[in-house]
Formats: structure tokens, C-alpha cells, sequence
């Protein structure tokens, strides 16, 4: 199917008021949390997302942190959807905390927020990630400025998000700081492995690295992306994203003006080749099955590349979130203050790439 075609039947199915979308699923429900202000708002899906109910706004918890990947982040169990957000007093980096809400009713009601971290404005900088699986584990990983430099913490929670481990120290870089504004994602395997990428800062080079836990609390040596290094004295403001399948995770990343795929095997020491998409920034992924599917923002807009198919301009936007369903793709990105969400059918994306 040509590329033109494929883009009109990626149809745009909900728009908000909002900045920093994020897309996540649990419990047979698709959520999409997003902000404006200083609000976190929350709507979800029950049909697969064809329909999308309007925003629910979450309690006040101060000033949010928002932009280049600081926004909302959700995640959702068989029982419970968290939502995760870094919010202050001041906001804007003066302070901030790693605050959770809880929903235990599909979203139609949130709890207060709670916060996470346990030294106070060690959040600040914004950057997080946010994971969760069906059977109760959610793992938020952040920056955290408690120390001189900036080292990755985590904390877990095994009940559903009902209560919280302290925090975890994942790693701090030999050079005393990981770069100090890309955010880090979170992924779970199947198995329970929790993957965290981060990029790094050794020796000049900006690198991506992904470290992984059997439990969320202990971690294993951190493993570089690809085989060549980004010399650069300043931070990019991109973090990738991961999509953890059965024994091994799967990264999108960018060096320089490139985006680049590798996958890194439970307890490897190295990741694999990496593979060259082409120019790009912001990569999301999502794994839905055996299939993987791709999203970045372009010199136009939004890019979908769905599994086995070829890259397709979806529309003008940014900050992409992504998820994969059996049947079709759900992208969802901001523009000029409003958030809006493409389905895009996999028989449309399976025919472009015959």
C-alpha cells in the first residue's frame, strides 16, 4: 500500500487541550494521561480505542514539571492505574518530587497524590519513566539530584501500587553524573525482568545504556547501545524509549541526527548490532505480540513505522507515545496545545509492507 494511503487511513480519533501525552494499557482499558497548567487530566478507552472518554482531571500536587519528555507518565496493573508526575512548589527545577496517583476504579476516581522519593526535591529535574504489569509490579525509575551529580533511583511497588519500596539506587556514572536532562525509560519483560535505559556521560560520549533487575532492586552492570559513541558537551533532551518482550528488550535510540534500534538479551554484556532507521528525534516503540512498532517526530511531524512495514507521515506533532494492539496502532502526540490520537489498522500497515 502506498505510504499516502497508509496515512489517510490513520484516522484521528480524540483531541484535547493538553502537552506531553502518554498512551498505556491494563485491565483490558487504554489510558491517555496528558497535562495543561499545572493539571493532570486522564481519559481512557474501553473499545480498543475507537472512543475516548472526556478528561478527568487528578488532584492538585503543585507546580508541574512539563516539556522536552517531562510530562505525565501512566502505566496500569490488573487492579489498579498509576499515574506518575513530578510536581513542586516552584516547579521549573527550583524543587520537585516524584508524586504517584491511584485509581483503583478505571480511572473514573483518583487518591491524592503521594510522593515517592524519598529526599525531598531530589526529583526536580522532571525526567522519569513508569512501568507496570498486570500482576501488580510498577517500577518509576528518575533523575535524581540528592547528591552532587545526577544518578539514576527507582522504586517499586508489588501490591498494585497500594504502597511503595524506598528508593533504589540504579546507577551512578564513573564521570560522577549521567546526562543530566534525557529522560529514562522503564520497561518489564514478561518474566518480571525491569529494564532501565538512561543515557549516560563517560568520557565526553552521550551514550544510551540499558541495566536490568530480576527483582527492581538489584541491578546488573549497565550495557551500552550500538557500537559507535556521541561525543557531545552539552545534553540532547532524548532518552529513547524500550519495549521489554520474553528474554531480551528492545531500544530505539538516537546518536547525533540518527535513530537506531538494538536489542540487548537478558544478562548480555553487549547489545546487539544496532540498526540504522534514519534521521529523527523523540523514538517512542511499543511491543504488541512478536511485533514491534516505531514512532518518532520528523522533519514533518509524527512518523509511524509500523512492524514490517516502511516509515508513514502521520501529521504534524511532537512528544509521540505509542502503543500496539492485535488489530491496529494507537499514536498519540501534542501540537500547538492540543493532544490528539491516530488508529492506524494493521491490515492497512501490513499491506504497506508488501
Amino acid at each position: 500500500m502506498p505510504a499516502i494511503l497508509l496515512a489517510a487511513a490513520a484516522a484521528v480519533v480524540a483531541s484535547f487541550t493538553g502537552l506531553q501525552p502518554q498512551l498505556g494499557s491494563g485491565g483490558g482499558v487504554i489510558y491517555l494521561t496528558f497535562a495543561a497548567g499545572d493539571v493532570v487530566s486522564v481519559v481512557r478507552s474501553t473499545d480498543a480505542g475507537a472512543t475516548f472518554t472526556t478528561p478527568v482531571p487528578l488532584p492538585a500536587a503543585g507546580a508541574l514539571s512539563l516539556g522536552k519528555r517531562r510530562g505525565p507518565r501512566v502505566a496500569a496493573t490488573a487492579q489498579a492505574v498509576v499515574v506518575a508526575a513530578i510536581a513542586g512548589a516552584k516547579g521549573g527545577g527550583a524543587d520537585g518530587n516524584l508524586v504517584v496517583y491511584r485509581s483503583t476504579d478505571q480511572g473514573r476516581t483518583w487518591a491524592a497524590p503521594v510522593v515517592v522519593n524519598d529526599v525531598p526535591g531530589s526529583a526536580r529535574e522532571g525526567m522519569h519513566g513508569l512501568a507496570a504489569t498486570d500482576d501488580g509490579l510498577i517500577v518509576v525509575a528518575w533523575l535524581d539530584l540528592r547528591e552532587k551529580g545526577t544518578r539514576i533511583y527507582a522504586a517499586r511497588s508489588t501490591d498494585h501500587g497500594a504502597t511503595w519500596s524506598a528508593d533504589t539506587l540504579v546507577y551512578a556514572a564513573p564521570s560522577g553524573s549521567v546526562c543530566e536532562c534525557c529522560h529514562p525509560s522503564v520497561a518489564i519483560g514478561p518474566d518480571g525482568r525491569v529494564a532501565i535505559m538512561f543515557r549516560n556521560q563517560i568520557d565526553g560520549h552521550r551514550d544510551l545504556y540499558v541495566i536490568e533487575s530480576r527483582d527492581g532492586v538489584r541491578f546488573g552492570p549497565a550495557v551500552k547501545q550500538g557500537r559507535g559513541s556521541w561525543t557531545l558537551e552539552a545534553c540532547p533532551m532524548d532518552g529513547g524509549a524500550l519495549a521489554a518482550g520474553t528474554a531480551s528488550t528492545d531500544a530505539v535510540w538516537r546518536r547525533e541526527a540518527t535513530l537506531y534500534t538494538t536489542t540487548t538479551a537478558a544478562g548480555a554484556a553487549a547489545s546487539s548490532v544496532e540498526s540504522a532507521i534514519g534521521p529523527g528525534q523523540d523514538p517512542v516503540i511499543a511491543r504488541g505480540g512478536t511485533r514491534v512498532d516505531l514512532a518518532w517526530t520528523g522533519a514533518g511531524g509524527i512518523v509511524l513505522r509500523p512492524a514490517g512495514g516502511q516509515p508513514v507521515p502521520l501529521g504534524a506533532g511532537r512528544s509521540a507515545t505509542l502503543l500496539a494492539l492485535p488489530a491496529h496502532t494507537l499514536v498519540a502526540a501534542e501540537h500547538q496545545g492540543r493532544v490528539s490520537v491516530w488508529r492506524v489498522p494493521r491490515s492497512a500497515a501490513a499491506g504497506h509492507s508488501r
